[in-house]
């Protein structure tokens, strides 16, 4: 009788076959493609290639050409002639050069005068005019290296003539005239001879030095040579913006650079250790000389260039203006004059300069502004950390002043004006959150998300485009801000992609390709409006508040202001916490969060230094027990709540702990009154239900009752009685179904381990007279649940019965010398073991198993140890790799007989 399979069954039979069909056909099809790109003639203009998928169709790029297989490598072709030609001409170029050097230190001496003169200008001479011979047969390379031949032979020529002709003049004053001369001779050969590439960059490196060198041999002060730097990095930085080649530009912008910052950096030095203002106003020209050289290139300078120039000319003008000032203070208030000149820099969102100048300036500000806060923060430092030296000697008495509370060697007279810095940015920062929008639209032309139109290239930035710069910036300020604003249409401007300026191709590129990838999701990781505004609220928060804290440190205010002071501090960010949590806004949480954080943060310091006085400990963490439960009531649902509950709970046990010292009972006495805190955390979750604090602050309870249980560990009586007690609150939280998971298990657990302790701190030696009672109407209990519930576990119904009597008698029973006590508890593990395996009880045949096991191994233990001693040594090591061997090659009989077991012991009660 012929089988139909059902319907279902069928399609899907027949669903598996047309798969297996279309994948055939597939594979096929594919063959059938390359036989036939094999079979077709290869194009002629074909270059060799391959593709590499072996059975592929073949590449696009060659049609009609079979594809190659896997791993097909083509053929090494021989060096290029140009290379070639290249090392042997560089190979020649270093041969006449190590030539001519040694005819000039060698030879010279044995010829005349007019042999040697006529022997240099005939080499030199030709070497300078075969180049241009050369570049019109078409032959560069050799005249590249003909060139560079002649480059050495000009300063082999000047180290002649000043040997011969001028061995009396100055070495560093010849040198630096040797080098203006070469400098402008190889300038002019390079630009006669356009197409030599080594002529320019030469002159370049050339023209580094003659200032230098004049300034050195003269003696001129360090001013003369800063001065004398800054003209060669002016100099250079002409190079950068108008020279021709890629090389010439690359090298003027390492040596502007390098003898820019160098002139800086005397400037610099010559501004900090003047004697007074006069002393510092020639330096701090130089300085401004400096800005408004690198302001100058910033105007012309493309993207990048332009913002580090903005940059330098920002941070130069800085020390320039503030160093004048500086002079005339004191040490600790010079920050606060740079600070100044730094935060006056934000008037360049006002001016005509091109946006990425600007920007740089805007930089340069911030860093000046950065540096100034970093100055205050080792004294932040020390008034938040320094009472934690207070703990080593509590309630010594309370110092004279807040310095002395801290302990701290700073130097607090040279941070007299760290207080009044923080407190002035954050005072700019408050109002920047304060009138965020206004400031939006007046930096918005600077600062917005950047467009096509407000790009530019490097010409971008001059005046006459500074209308429509400002316009399109205005309208992404007003997006940026969140008010409304069109969106400013068009395309890049010409000027993105003129010719005006030297870098106008490359920036061209540069500027397509940043745009490209903003228009591809780029730009969606830029900071909103909103965002930085609370950062902003945040930051003068945090400002403000240190600001505080350094003015008591500095003004060495009594100790009870300072705890007063910082207590009330606490309150007013727990307030402002409080009313920010949960507002909703964009960006607005970043000013709650750092008002909590700040809480938190002031509350341990305040605590730690509270602890100099007793009086003052009970008066501020019953005040911060008070202030973070209050704000923890009205507070919103959120994290903020479960915050203010645990600190609340934290400080409430700090109370109790108090409490234990004022006494004078002992660590171990005081760990009972630690333990009103976890109880009345426990009625405190029990009236919570399921809202989310109770968990964190029945936690938090729990935390307490361990710190309790480590204080009683040294006195066994008062163990017992810690643990039993943190029974009973593990007991009372199980009472609850959400925590009797966890809280049941536990209180079993503390009520044995207290029943422990308690019989070995009374030397009892027969535990089961005390065990036994227990031991007995637990398991009747147990039956009777069971009888009534057969689901229920047995680790439940008889799991603490038993192990109150077993685990005691086995401990008892290692250290016991008779053998009667272990052959006892032998023979009940066993009968419980029979009595688990009978009725598929898991609680009977684990622990029955274990106990007799443990049991087994301590009788047998000594007789091991003899027959271990008898046994030759390289017996153990054989049986050990035996048994590897029998149970590697059993492996996986071993694996399923374990998920046998598993499953066995997993499926009883």
């Amino acid at each position: 009788m012929e089988h139909v399979p059902p319907p279902a069954e069928e399609l899907a039979r027949l669903d598996r076959e047309l798969a297996e069909l279309d994948a055939r056909r597939a594979q096929l099809l594919t063959r059938r493609a390359w036989l036939l790109a094999a079979l077709r003639p290869p194009a002629p203009t074909a270059a060799p290639g391959w593709n590499p998928s072996g059975w592929g169709a073949p590449s696009g790029g060659r049609t009609g050409a079979p594809a190659q297989p896997w791993g097909y490598v083509p053929p090494k072709q021989a060096s290029a002639p140009r290379s070639a030609q290249n090392v042997l001409l560089t190979l020649g170029g270093l041969l006449l050069t190590i030539a001519a050097i040694a005819f000039t230190l060698v030879s010279w001496g044995s010829m005349g005068i007019g042999g040697r003169s006529a022997v240099l200008a005939t080499v030199t001479l030709g070497a300078l005019i075969a180049p241009a011979v050369l570049l019109r047969r078409g032959l560069g390379a050799t005249a590249e290296a003909l060139a560079a031949l002649a480059l050495v032979l000009t300063l082999l020529d000047v180290y002649a003539v000043h040997a011969v002709a001028a061995p009396d003049t100055d070495g560093l004053g010849f040198t630096a005239v040797a080098f203006a001369v070469l400098a402008a001779l190889w300038t002019a050969y390079g630009l006669a001879l356009g197409k030599l590439h080594l002529p320019l960059p030469a002159a370049v490196v050339l023209a580094q030095w003659p200032l230098l060198f004049w300034a050195w041999a003269a003696g001129a002060p360090a001013l003369v040579v800063g001065w004398a730097l800054l003209a060669t990095a002016v100099l250079d930085g002409a190079i950068a913006l108008w020279g021709r080649g890629t090389g010439t530009r690359v090298l003027a912008c390492v040596g502007g650079s390098v003898t820019g910052f160098s002139a800086l950096l005397v400037g610099l030095t010559l501004s900090t250790t003047a004697s007074g203002p006069l002393g510092a106003v020639a330096p701090g020209a130089l300085l401004l000389a400096a800005a408004a050289a690198a302001l100058a290139g910033a105007w012309r300078a493309p993207k990048g260039f332009a913002r580090a120039g903005g940059v330098v000319a920002g941070l130069a003008a800085v020390a320039a203006v503030g160093g004048v000032p500086a002079a005339a203070v004191p040490d600790g208030w010079r920050v606060l004059v740079y600070l100044l000149c730094g935060l006056a820099l934000t008037a360049v969102v006002r001016s005509r300069l091109p946006r990425n100048a600007a920007q740089g300036v805007l930089v340069a500000s911030a860093a000046v502004t950065a540096g100034a806060l970093v100055g205050a923060l080792p004294g932040v430092a020390a008034v938040l950390l320094g009472p934690v030296t207070l703990l080593s000697d509590v309630w010594a008495g309370s110092p004279e002043g807040f310095r002395s509370a801290l302990g701290s060697t700073l130097p607090w007279a040279e941070l007299a004006a760290a207080p009044v810095v923080a407190a002035l940015v954050a005072g700019l920062l408050g109002a920047a959150y304060r009138w965020w929008p206004s400031l939006a639209r007046i930096a918005g032309p600077v600062t917005a998300r950047e467009t096509p139109e407000t790009g530019g290239a490097p010409g971008a930035g001059a005046p006459g485009d500074a209308s429509a710069r400002g316009a399109a910036g205005a309208g992404a300020a007003e997006r940026e801000a969140g008010t409304p604003g069109a969106e400013v249409p068009g395309a890049p401007g010409a000027a993105a992609h003129g010719t005006g300026a030297p870098w106008s191709g490359w920036h061209g590129a540069a500027w397509t390709g940043a745009w490209a990838g903003a228009s591809t999701g780029g730009g969606a990781r830029r900071l909103s409006g909103a965002t930085v505004r609370g950062a902003a609220g945040a930051g003068a928060l945090a400002l403000g508040w240190g600001a505080l804290l350094l003015t008591g440190a500095v003004l060495d205010v009594p100790y009870a202001v300072a705890v007063v002071a910082e207590t009330v501090l606490v309150a007013g960010l727990l307030a402002l916490a409080v009313r920010g949590a949960g507002s909703g806004r964009e960006g607005s949480a970043a000013v709650p969060v750092t008002a909590l954080v700040a809480a938190v943060a002031g509350a341990v310091s305040v605590g730690l230094l509270s602890l100099a006085s007793e009086g003052a400990s009970y008066a501020v963490f019953g005040a911060l027990a008070a202030l973070f439960a209050g704000a923890a009531v009205r507070a919103g649902a959120g994290a903020e709540r479960a915050v203010f509950a645990v600190a609340a709970t934290v400080s409430a046990t700090v109370l109790t702990g108090f409490a234990g010292r004022s006494l004078g009972l002992a660590p171990h006495e005081a760990a009972p009154l630690l333990l009103l805190v976890p109880a009345l955390a426990v009625l405190l979750g029990a009236w919570l239900r399921r809202n989310p604090v109770a968990l964190p602050v029945e936690l938090t309870g729990a935390l307490g009752a361990l710190v309790a249980v480590g204080l009683a560990v040294p006195d066994a009586p008062f163990l017992a009685l810690v643990l039993a007690l943190c029974g009973v609150l593990a007991a009372g939280a199980a009472v609850r179904p959400e925590r009797r998971p966890v809280a049941g298990y536990l209180a079993a657990a503390l009520f044995v381990l207290a029943t422990w302790v308690r019989l070995a701190a009374s030397e009892v030696s027969f535990p089961e007279a005390y065990t036994l009672p227990v031991t007995v109407p637990a398991l009747v209990v147990g039956f009777l649940r069971r009888r009534k519930d057969p689901e229920a576990s047995s680790w439940t119904a008889y799991g603490p019965g038993l192990a109150a009597t077993l685990l005691p008698s086995l401990a008892v029973a290692w250290t016991d010398t008779d053998w009667l006590r272990p052959l006892l508890l032998g023979v009940a593990a066993l009968v419980i073991t029979l009595l688990g395996a009978r009725y598929r009880l898991q609680a009977l045949l684990v622990l029955g198993g274990a106990v007799l096991a443990l049991d087994g191994l301590h009788e047998l233990a000594p007789y091991v140890v003899q027959v271990a001693g008898a046994l030759p040594r390289w017996l153990p090591p054989a049986l050990a790799g035996l048994l590897l061997l029998v149970v590697g090659a059993t492996y996986e009989q071993r694996l399923r007989d374990a998920r046998r077991l598993k499953d066995a012991l997993g499926r009883m009660r």
